[in-house]
């Protein structure tokens, strides 16, 4: 697996929008939506090397964050000019209101890209980059808010061990966020789907990233890859409650949430 990620790093993005016609970076907004998360919240993105989790995170923060300023500086409507100024210099200073954000990755690879990517776009400001794997995560217990790992999760050797440590890592009150490739459940788009995936997608990879090999791997991964409520009693061994999953496109993409209570 290390490999596969390796040889495609460079590539991934583009690989990403060419599989999923784009689609994936509107499972990535929806996942972020349903963290909802506010100024102060830190999260740790699990298997995020490039980064996309943690920039829309980034960005969700800010905006949350300047309508609270907004909001605050109407209900100062009294003070002068140059308090309003000074209050809004300082909040502004501080736009992710103490929230951070810890992507952590097992390739280095998909680092230097990630990296390279948040330097492009200007990202710097609570953003950290650890390398780690994510069955033996290398944090204190009960540090993290909110655990997200975005199709990554099927290249994880342990499911159950990787499972175990996001709960390790979570606060109590703590939520795990799982986006993945799933199964659909209409006969007739599961025959279409599989079809693309086969003999579309390792063709796509070899046009693009010059490596048929991997995205053969990651094809087949996807197939081998827990049904929904077979990860959703997986979630639950390990410890979380309140878990459900929320089926995208009809079960191609499903998000798994749970919380450690």
């Amino acid at each position: 697996v290390y490999q596969v990620f390796e040889s495609v790093a460079k590539k991934y993005d583009v690989m990403n929008d060419s599989m999923t016609l784009g689609i994936h970076r509107v499972w990535k907004d929806i996942l972020v939506h349903k963290m909802n998360p506010s100024p102060g919240t830190v999260l740790l993105d699990v298997a995020g090397g490039t980064g996309d989790i943690a920039f829309r995170f980034i960005n969700y923060v800010r905006s949350v964050r300047e309508r609270q300023l907004q909001q605050k500086l109407k209900r100062h409507q009294n003070l002068s000019w140059q308090e309003i100024s000074e209050s809004y210099r300082e909040d502004k200073f501080k736009s992710l209101g103490d929230s951070q954000v810890v992507v952590c990755d097992i390739n280095k690879e998909m680092l230097k890209v990630g990296k390279q990517k948040a330097q492009h776009l200007g990202y710097s400001e609570g953003l950290s980059w650890v390398l780690g794997n994510a069955e033996e995560l290398p944090f204190d217990d009960d540090k993290f808010d909110v655990y997200t790992i975005a199709f990554g999760i099927r290249n994880v050797t342990r499911i159950d061990l990787a499972l175990e440590e996001a709960y390790r890592v979570l606060k109590p009150g703590g939520r795990f966020l799982c986006l993945e490739f799933s199964h659909v459940s209409n006969p007739l788009l599961s025959r279409l789907y599989d079809l693309y995936s086969f003999q579309v997608i390792p063709v796509l990879g070899e046009v693009i990233a010059g490596d048929w090999k991997s995205y053969q791997y990651l094809v087949e991964s996807i197939r081998r890859f827990p049904p929904q409520e077979e990860l959703k009693a997986m979630i639950e061994d390990a410890g979380f409650l309140k878990v459900d999953y929320q089926n995208l496109n009809l079960g191609i993409v499903a998000i798994h949430s749970g919380f450690k209570l």
